[in-house]
């Protein structure tokens, strides 16, 4: 009865053991041989990444409110994103610009439409003559 009792309680301490390391273990964790990684979602297939150096860095929070109630609202937008930049202390990271924006789209007439929306011609043209400059990439990201 005494080894049946001591098998019990080294089972059910294995099991605790084994359920408390799967709840602690990161979903993130490295796969284990012949698994294959979850990678996170991509964003877009065509990506636009835009960042401004306004003249006046007190501008950035309308900006950011500008690009959310006009450019986030044209069609064929997949995923967006515009904020501030924010200071994490590390020296590798630029730190020369203001605010960042960034839009994603399906494919390349999705993005030229967006281009040549009056919305963002109207943006473009207002906000101009704030910028002390502004840096521009659109990147083709291939991987479905």
């Amino acid at each position: 009865m005494h080894a049946r009792r001591t098998l019990l309680t080294t089972c059910l301490t294995a099991a605790v053991a084994v359920a408390a390391t799967l709840a602690i273990v990161p979903s993130h964790a490295q796969p284990e041989a012949g698994q294959a990684a979850r990678l996170p979602p991509r964003p877009a297939v065509i990506n636009h990444v835009v960042f401004f150096k306004l003249k006046d860095g007190a501008d950035a929070d309308r900006l950011v409110d500008d690009c959310d109630r006009r450019l986030a609202r044209i069609p064929g937008i997949t995923s967006y994103f515009c904020g501030k930049h924010v200071d994490t202390g590390r020296p590798t990271v630029e730190t020369d610009y203001d605010v960042a924006f960034y839009v994603g789209f399906d494919t390349l007439k999705d993005y030229a439409a967006y281009v040549d929306h009056p919305l963002h011609v109207a943006v473009v043209a207002e906000w101009r003559s704030r910028f002390e400059w502004i840096k521009v990439y659109d990147v083709h990201d291939e991987t479905p």
